[in-house]
């Protein structure tokens, strides 16, 4: 019953990161490729969804070490480091 109540979400986020790939520029895809995507946040503890992803993608599929906690402490060392890195967090366009 679970399955099939969180199987629409779960198809949304195999069709995002699809879509996502689609738009990546090939030295980036060739990069995830070669070291694979990795998953994070509470979706990556869902059981199968790393086999789901790579088999939909072709794709690798790393379960971060720490997934409920990776992305904030992500964001905190973003935050240490912010300097280096507004220029990649922010476009030029959306500073003006």
């Amino acid at each position: 019953e679970i399955r099939e109540a969180i199987e629409e979400p779960v198809a949304a986020i195999c069709d995002s990161v699809k879509v996502t790939l689609d738009k990546t520029p090939p030295e980036l895809a060739a990069d995830i490729m070669e070291t694979g995507i990795v998953l994070t946040g509470g979706g990556a503890l869902l059981h199968g969804l790393d086999a789901r992803l790579s088999h939909e993608t072709g794709m690798p599929i790393v379960i971060a070490d720490n997934p409920l906690d990776c992305v904030a402490i992500g964001s905190g060392q973003s935050l240490e480091e912010f300097d280096a890195l507004k220029g990649v967090l922010f476009s030029t366009n959306s500073l003006h």
